[in-house]
């Protein structure tokens, strides 16, 4: 009812009621007009929540919505794509705005927020065993079209997968190492990250056991600032080695994925 590319257009409807004293009222009957500024707030209510819905996907969400689960996603995804695309290769085409939803438990609330508005919507997310039920649950649901769903598992060679599998894991040691100013005795190394929590493949979760092991005045680990690092540190992911090309080639993957779903 609430056009929201459209607000001038809105008409407001008013029981117009006019206080003469304390106990005093006289109805004026209903009134049809264009004053969108009322100042009363049962009328004014719809117009807001329309107002907010597009001020919310002007900001965050475009024709083209890739969702990720936080910041971290976004900004690996944007590094990679820029990395990829200064080879001349494949990089996450243009007309994909990137969203962070906050987790996977909040995808399914978005898609019916804003999936019905002509959006094309798709999902890439982290992936651990414990969700399994959740992901089958959303591939199952119908609110995305088939095929607009895809986990990190999917590119990577394993069960389980964040956003950092795609990394090698001497690229993301090296990203974690620089990232966090390690000190000699504390650096990061395939070999330390790898038994440091030898129950899980996922290495964002192996570096959060490394780091509850070291000294306190090391920061403790986190998502995002390995990826804040990175996005202000593009020739990190510039050079010949094994660890960039297997990394930029996952993350190309990725991109061809999506491209081909505009």
């Amino acid at each position: 009812m609430v056009p929201s590319d459209d607000l001038m257009s809105v008409r407001t409807v008013e029981d117009v009621v006019e206080l003469k004293g304390p106990i005093d009222f006289v109805s004026k009957g209903t009134k049809v007009g264009d004053d969108i500024l009322s100042t009363d707030n049962d009328t004014l209510f719809p117009l807001q929540g329309a107002l907010g819905y597009e001020i919310t996907q002007s900001l965050f969400v475009g024709e083209n919505t890739l969702l990720v689960e936080g910041p971290s996603d976004v900004l690996y995804l944007q590094a990679a794509s820029a990395a990829l695309k200064l080879l001349g290769r494949t990089g996450l085409d243009g007309r994909w705005t990137i969203c962070p939803t906050g987790g996977i438990d909040k995808v399914s609330a978005f898609v019916s927020l804003f999936g019905g508005n002509k959006i094309n919507i798709a999902v890439l997310t982290d992936f651990a065993t414990g969700q399994k039920m959740k992901v089958e649950k959303l591939r199952e649901s119908q609110l995305l079209r088939a095929g607009q769903f895809y986990t990190v598992a999917d590119f990577v060679d394993q069960d389980e997968g964040d956003i950092e599998d795609l990394f090698s894991t001497g690229l993301f040691v090296s990203i974690v190492n620089e990232a966090y100013s390690l000190p000699k005795k504390h650096k990061l190394t395939v070999e330390n990250l790898k038994s440091a929590d030898e129950k899980t493949v996922r290495q964002v979760v192996m570096a959060e056991a490394y780091f509850r092991v070291l000294p306190n005045e090391i920061d403790t680990f986190d998502h995002f600032t390995p990826a804040s690092w990175l996005i202000q540190h593009p020739e990190h992911l510039t050079g010949d080695g094994a660890d960039i090309s297997e990394s930029l080639e996952r993350f190309e993957n990725i991109f061809k994925t999506f491209n081909a779903l505009l």
